[in-house]
């Protein structure tokens, strides 16, 4: 029969693999969330620039 010992290896490469998963899932969750939020952002700024130049035109 085979023993736990065996399987040891196996199992910390499982572990392993499933930890740099779940953060590579999360690191682009936070990406995505971090580059979206910069992007609003940056439109709202345009924005408010480009209103504030329309007050001063008039």
């Amino acid at each position: 029969m085979f023993e736990f010992q065996q399987y040891l290896g196996f199992l910390v490469f499982l572990t392993v693999l499933t930890m740099g998963f779940w953060v590579m899932f999360f690191v682009v969750g936070f990406v995505t969330y971090w580059v979206g939020g910069a992007s609003y952002e940056l439109y709202k700024e345009k924005r408010a620039k480009k209103k504030l130049e329309q007050e001063n035109q008039l």
